[in-house]
């Protein structure tokens, strides 16, 4: 079988087969990176999370949708994870998911841009991700496919009202205000 990646391409760009492909959540991650006292990087990820990405035969002709549950932020710290889903930061009691749905896919080179509005706290900004397609192929399910992909982008978290201001004696923030968000997706047709 021929590997999809070779298969199809726009400028130079790989795509995967058309069709609709649904999010597998045992497979994939929606993780993140905050700065933690100027001096370390804490990484989390959600566990809980549902999308669909609808390729169509060209990146422009392409969507993504996606929904998170706050409540399942983790850091694998109990303290941390509970004050993180606080009105401190992601108020999960009042804004219980955190969605992305996109405006934009264009080629980027070999890679892709994907543009999108993303909302959290019920602030809805717009965010381009730098996204890879990693290939795809068969799935396990006979006749199946699937396609892999990551994308990566950097956020302010003010920008979506998370305005935790802790600090030092010194200053210093206790939580940055960049935060990195990573995806890695693998999702099946």
């Amino acid at each position: 079988m021929t590997n999809l990646s070779e298969a199809r391409s726009a400028q130079g760009s790989a795509l995967p087969e058309p069709g609709v492909y649904t999010i597998d959540p045992v497979h994939s991650t929606v993780s993140f990176v905050a700065r933690h006292l100027v001096a370390a990087k804490v990484r989390g990820q959600f566990t809980e999370f549902s999308g669909t990405i609808t390729v169509g035969e060209t990146p422009e002709t392409s969507s993504v949708e996606a929904t998170v549950q706050a409540a399942s932020i983790t850091t694998n710290n109990e303290m941390r994870d509970g004050h993180l889903k606080s009105g401190d930061f992601l108020d999960q009691e009042n804004f219980p998911t955190l969605t992305f749905k996109s405006t934009k896919i264009e080629a980027k080179g070999s890679d892709y841009a994907l543009t999108g509005d993303l909302t959290i706290r019920g602030v809805t900004k717009s965010v381009t991700f730098d996204l890879e397609f990693l290939g795809g192929g068969a799935s396990m399910t006979p006749g199946g496919v699937v396609a892999g992909f990551e994308a990566r982008t950097e956020i302010d978290r003010r920008d979506f009202n998370v305005n935790f201001e802790g600090t030092l004696e010194n200053g210093s923030l206790v939580v940055g205000n960049k935060i990195v968000l990573e995806l890695s997706i693998e999702a099946s047709k």
